[in-house]
């Protein structure tokens, strides 16, 4: 290369972007939802929930697995398969006439019903999904026990009780409003009463002072007239004094 010629080779900030870009970058990849255990009783059924999210659309190549490893065992088997629209129940296994299809991919939901549960269904089942082009990602396992009779879970108990005690303290809050309510509204109305017993006695004495006003020219007449009577019988009675007087 001739001194002072441009450089062909590409710079390496520009490979080191385009490397990251081509390889390092991260991919949604799909992701899968089951229950972490389930409980059943001996001669019951059991649902088997999967769900999953992925960042396309739900194709029409969407398809279902599931498989099943025994208590115990090392190996797991195959015994759904959901594709094109179709299931298909594995001719191999106990399950191969227990099985039951109640997804519907349209809502993202590939669950099954195992029914008459024995004790040797006791082990760890898988659901995998693909929903081309989106098919990386992780499985998802959910373990089923069986027993005699379902026992009562703690967590289940524990919501009982937690529950029991929340409606305790909302009806006691509810009867303490009510209380409340009641007083109150028996406070307001006997103070309506008393408000209208005092208007009742300031308009009274009113009245009474108004009548006295009207009665006191009244009471003066008959003061003044019996004044002027008793002078007038005075007089009289002196006139007669003085003419018994003379007489004499």
């Amino acid at each position: 290369m001739a001194p002072g010629a441009p450089s062909s080779s590409p710079s390496p900030i520009l490979a080191v972007l385009l490397f990251s870009s081509l390889v390092l970058s991260p991919a949604q990849a799909i992701v899968v939802y089951t229950d972490r255990e389930v409980h059943g009783a001996v001669g019951s059924r059991v649902t088997l929930h999967c769900s999953f999210w992925s960042s396309e659309w739900v194709s029409d190549d969407i398809s279902f697995t599931w498989r099943y490893q025994p208590e115990g065992g090392r190996d797991a088997i195959s015994i759904f398969h959901y594709a094109k629209g179709q299931p298909y129940i594995d001719e191999v296994g106990t399950f191969k006439e227990r099985i039951q299809w109640v997804g519907d991919p349209r809502w993202k939901d590939g669950s099954i019903v195992i029914h008459n549960l024995d004790y040797s269904d006791n082990g760890t089942f898988t659901c995998d999904v693909k929903n081309p082009p989106d098919i990386v990602g992780k499985t998802s396992q959910v373990t089923l026990y069986v027993f005699e009779k379902v026992p009562t879970r703690y967590g289940v108990v524990l919501g009982a009780v937690i529950g029991g005690v929340l409606g305790v303290v909302l009806l006691v809050l509810l009867l303490f409003y009510l209380v409340r309510y009641c007083w109150l509204r028996r406070q307001a109305a006997l103070q309506r009463r008393l408000s209208a017993m005092e208007k009742g006695k300031l308009h009274k004495p009113g009245k009474d002072t108004s009548k006295r006003g009207r009665q006191t020219p009244v009471l003066y007449a008959m003061l003044d007239h019996t004044r002027s009577a008793k002078a007038a019988s005075e007089k009289k009675a002196k006139g007669l004094g003085e003419s018994r007087k003379d007489k004499k």
